[in-house]
């Protein structure tokens, strides 16, 4: 038990400090100078403190007002001790914050019977202060777990879906890593970033639902089956919609409007502008450039140069112009990123990286089958 007392007369000091110190209870700290025991309070956590009214530099019930000014001081006790008892200094101490008044002129066992129970009343608030810090602690820990628990298994699931359409799973971490460095440099807030990070590995979680023979066809698509796969938006969103889970309600904004133009032409609904979801025009720059610098059975990967040429040119037509910004402004964070895919829990830290515990599925196909997607349509 810590305490401080500030009073200007060092035969008080001494007289208060014998008797706080006698049964060993708490170590006190004594101050004539109020100032100076602001600075030490300030730099120092006690648990009671008792200050004189009239001080030198400072009168108590300044010195009291300045103490509840500090975030640890709140809930302290905080007592007056004062030869004057007059209404008007005890509204002006009660005012600033104090809890209690002790008389000077009272008999040497009723102030040691004062001063102890002062010290019970600080060992208990501070024992409830440290429960509420604990309890906070032991919150904050579950919330964590459970946001890391939410991570793995967004990821996990769309973890399923590339590896039904024949990826290892780098396709979805790299669209989350670009996701989020995007929206980073839009300047979102940091939890809307991170929930872009998490949602976005499902936008494309509707094509669960595309047979394999459209799917996995090699060669070009006919107009019928162009169609057929262009309805994985839609059916993300109705796997995603409905959902109470705000992070699961991003993620259907995405898995519906990623393919969405800014100039109107994309699908499913045209939206177009400022219309289409913010996270899925983000998702859409990240969604198209990592199809095209990306190696597939059917086309090679296109040289960096050449794909930040194209996602320039479309700035203003398919894409909106503040994400292609934000895009081009972190582009040696994109670079890094497509290039540390094999490596990504090295290379790429992250406050709460689900791919820890995420492996890679390499899947095996037919001899001749090919991925046939719509990532760059």
């Amino acid at each position: 038990m810590d305490v401080l007392v500030v009073d200007d007369s060092q035969t008080v000091l001494t007289r208060l400090k014998r008797l706080l110190e006698q049964d060993r209870q708490a170590v006190t700290s004594i101050f004539r100078n109020p100032l100076l025991a602001l600075d030490e309070a300030r730099m120092r956590a006690f648990d009671l403190v008792l200050v004189d009214y009239n001080m030198p530099e400072m009168d108590g019930a300044a010195v009291i007002r300045h103490l509840r000014a500090i975030e640890h001081y709140a809930q302290v006790p905080i007592v007056m001790i004062t030869s004057e008892v007059s209404d008007a200094i005890r509204l002006a101490a009660l005012d600033a914050g104090a809890t209690d008044f002790l008389d000077k002129r009272i008999g040497r066992v009723e102030l040691q019977v004062r001063l102890r129970n002062l010290v019970r009343l600080a060992t208990a608030v501070r024992r409830l202060d440290d429960q509420a810090s604990w309890l906070a602690g032991e919150v904050e820990k579950a919330v964590r777990t459970l946001r890391e628990r939410e991570a793995e298994i967004i990821f996990r699931l769309s973890l399923a879906v590339e590896y039904r359409d024949n990826d290892t799973g780098d396709h979805t971490w790299r669209v989350a890593r670009y996701s989020q460095i995007m929206a980073e440099a839009l300047g979102l807030d940091p939890d809307l970033c991170r929930r872009v990070y998490l949602a976005s590995p499902l936008h494309d979680v509707g094509k669960v639902a595309i047979p394999d023979g459209v799917l996995l066809k090699p060669g070009r698509l006919d107009e019928e089956e162009f169609a057929l796969i262009r309805t994985h938006a839609a059916i993300g969103k109705r796997i995603l919609g409905g959902s109470t889970c705000e992070l699961i309600g991003l993620a259907a904004e995405i898995a519906e409007s990623h393919h969405e133009r800014w100039d109107g032409g994309g699908y499913p609904a045209g939206l177009s502008g400022e219309a289409i979801p913010l996270a899925a025009r983000i998702v859409a720059v990240a969604d198209v450039f990592d199809a095209l610098t990306t190696e597939r059975p059917y086309k090679a990967a296109m040289p960096l140069a050449e794909a930040r040429a194209c996602i320039e040119a479309e700035s203003g037509h398919h894409f909106d112009p503040a994400c292609v910004a934000a895009f081009l402004s972190r582009w040696d964070d994109i670079v890094t990123v497509g290039a540390s895919a094999s490596a990504r829990l090295r290379d790429i830290p992250f406050r709460i990286e689900p791919w820890a515990r995420v492996p890679s599925l390499p899947r095996e196909v037919p001899a001749g089958a090919a991925l046939r997607a719509d990532e760059a349509a």
